[in-house]
């Protein structure tokens, strides 16, 4: 019962701490689970597996609705129930956020840097490219300079492809000659990211997550829906974080970065609640064929 009153409190001190916005917590629903299980769900059950996170059915019909105004959902209503599935869009802005999100160990830096400078951009599609590349963990380093140590090249092309920034932008590739500079770069990393504040974050996240670690390894009776508020809390509280971070490498990063630690830590919980979020969704979230299919191979490979 200790065991279990731990992830009780855990739940509720972070819910209390952020209620999360509807909108935003169905795109991490739909991106986490349900992209993974087929990615077509009836309003109602998934209006039911929500209710536990503060949010009533009012808040969620209404995110739905703006989420499929916005491009992020479809939906297809077959008698008097609605059923709603990620667009192409929503797959794809989501697909960009899983490259960060369940990245197992951070690939070995070059050195190198990419450079955006949107050199031709109006001021409207300057900030809007700025708070898009954040998203990729972009940071910036200028006035008018957007840098990323070890940026993915893929999800890149896409935004500039996206924001039609192709060609107003131009993309650099850059090192660090002078041996004397690389202290200065450290510094300016620093500053750029905010990493102080991160540091102070990503603590806070482990010491709060932290404690879900023995109730799941030793609890051979908990409910598979709390398996799920959890994977989900978990996935949704970590987005928030990387929104105001990058990958950066550990040759820029200060001695004893949290942010490796919350890392290892989300991962080992992962796989811990994944299998059980799995069977809760499988049998209590319905398609217009019956149950949610069973989940990808995605899905079981993430943090791997």
């Amino acid at each position: 019962m200790a065991r279990v009153k731990a992830i009780d409190i855990v739940l509720a001190e972070t819910l209390a701490a952020h209620p999360p916005r509807a909108g935003s917590l169905i795109i991490t629903v739909f991106g986490d689970s349900i992209s993974q299980h087929g990615n077509t769900v009836w309003l109602g059950s998934l209006i039911h597996a929500l209710e536990p996170f503060g949010l009533n059915a009012r808040q969620i019909r209404t995110a739905v609705f703006r989420l499929a105004q916005d491009g992020w959902l479809s939906c297809i209503k077959i008698g008097r129930r609605s059923y709603y599935s990620f667009t192409e869009f929503g797959l794809a802005q989501y697909a960009r956020s899983a490259r960060r999100i369940y990245l197992a160990n951070p690939s070995d830096w070059d050195g190198l840097w990419t450079l955006v400078i949107p050199a031709f951009a109006s001021v409207e599609l300057r900030e809007r490219l700025k708070r898009e590349l954040s998203w990729l963990g972009f940071g910036s380093i200028a006035n008018g300079v957007l840098a990323h140590p070890c940026a993915n090249q893929e999800s890149l092309s896409e935004t500039l492809l996206e924001l039609d920034a192709a060609k107003i932008a131009v993309v650099l590739r850059a090192s660090t000659d002078q041996v004397a500079s690389r202290g200065v770069l450290k510094r300016l990393t620093r500053e750029s990211w905010q990493l102080d504040k991160l540091e102070s974050r990503y603590a806070s996240f482990i010491e709060r997550f932290g404690a879900l670690q023995d109730p799941l390894v030793h609890e051979e009776c908990l409910e598979p829906a709390q398996m799920f508020e959890i994977q989900t809390i978990l996935i949704h509280e970590y987005r928030r974080i990387l929104l105001k971070t990058t990958d950066l490498p550990n040759e820029l990063l200060p001695a004893g970065w949290s942010g490796r630690a919350a890392m290892d830590l989300i991962a080992r919980l992962y796989h811990l609640v994944r299998e059980s979020t799995a069977r809760y969704l499988e049998s209590t979230l319905e398609t217009s064929q019956g149950q949610l299919p069973k989940a990808n191979n995605i899905y079981f490979d993430r943090f791997t």
